[in-house]
């Protein structure tokens, strides 16, 4: 009896497991899910989960994946604005986003899928540049490189078409590889090392000015100081003749007292470091020591 309910049991479990597998399939969080039925479309799954469906062959399961895929460009020569040529490869991050239109489109083939975004890339990449001049690309100035603008235009030229026309969602878009050709390469280093050389004139010509504006000014100061420094001597000058002249009027009036100045002035420029004089004591101006006459053909 036991037997018997337990092959029972094994033939339901066996049973639920036979209808799952006939009516149900799993979508897995990195797929994408089309449902056809008897050859047509029926239905897409884009949200991961437990679906159900009903057997083959009136149902058919289209799984594809749905993680973002990378695709790269050729190194290709393309033409800018201004005429220049110049080597450009493009890296392109996709995914799908209408899983109806992948599978009608490509078959559920991503090499097909590529192989079509190649060219969209191509013609959005020519497209673009050619707004674009040379320097643009390449120049000696970093603030003149425009990358991230060129990036975003052809990102933009892309998505349009490759939503609509193949259900693909292009997200990323940026430059692997930037090159010359051998035939300009040496033009644009020649035109690289003139900038160079203006940019060498040009800052050498800045640097003379500003040391011809430094010596002027220096110069213009020194000036200043030298007209300032004779002015205050002249002054000082007039100041001490005006006051000589007022002692000359003074020492005119009183000969004697002037010349008994100077000799107690003599006196004390003589004895003021303590020195020891022999002369006569008569001798101007020692005679002021003891009150004698001066001597013979000396100074009164």
């Amino acid at each position: 009896m036991k037997k018997t309910r337990l092959s029972l049991v094994i033939g339901a479990l066996l049973l639920v497991i036979f209808l799952a597998v006939l009516f149900a399939f799993q979508v897995r969080s990195t797929e994408v899910a089309v449902v056809t039925t008897f050859g047509k479309y029926s239905a897409s799954h884009t949200e991961p989960g437990l679906k159900f469906r009903l057997p083959w062959p009136i149902q058919n399961i289209y799984r594809f994946d749905n993680r973002l895929q990378n695709f790269e460009r050729k190194f290709e020569q393309t033409t800018t604005r201004d005429a220049k040529n110049i080597l450009v490869s493009l890296f392109v991050g996709w995914r799908i986003s209408d899983p109806k239109i992948f599978l009608e489109r490509f078959n559920g083939d991503p090499l097909k899928a590529e192989q079509q975004l190649e060219g969209l890339v191509r013609n959005a990449k020519n497209a673009v540049i050619g707004r674009y001049n040379f320097s643009d690309f390449i120049s000696p100035d970093p603030k003149q490189v425009k990358f991230e603008q060129f990036e975003a235009e052809v990102l933009k030229e892309i998505q349009g078409a490759a939503k609509n026309t193949y259900g693909l969602s292009v997200e990323v878009v940026g430059i692997k590889q930037l090159g010359l050709p051998e035939a300009i390469t040496g033009k644009v280093f020649e035109r690289m090392r003139s900038e160079r050389e203006r940019l060498v004139k040009q800052f050498t010509g800045e640097g003379e000015a500003k040391a011809i504006e430094i010596r002027s000014e220096a110069d213009r100061r020194r000036d200043e100081l030298l007209a300032k420094a004779e002015a205050d001597a002249l002054r000082i000058i007039g100041e001490a003749e005006a006051q000589a002249s007022k002692d000359y009027a003074v020492f005119e009036q009183k000969p004697e007292l002037a010349v008994f100045l100077l000799q107690i002035k003599a006196l004390k420029e003589s004895l003021k470091d303590r020195a020891t004089v022999i002369l006569d004591q008569r001798t101007t101006p020692f005679n002021l020591l003891t009150g004698d006459k001066p001597a013979a053909g000396t100074t009164k």
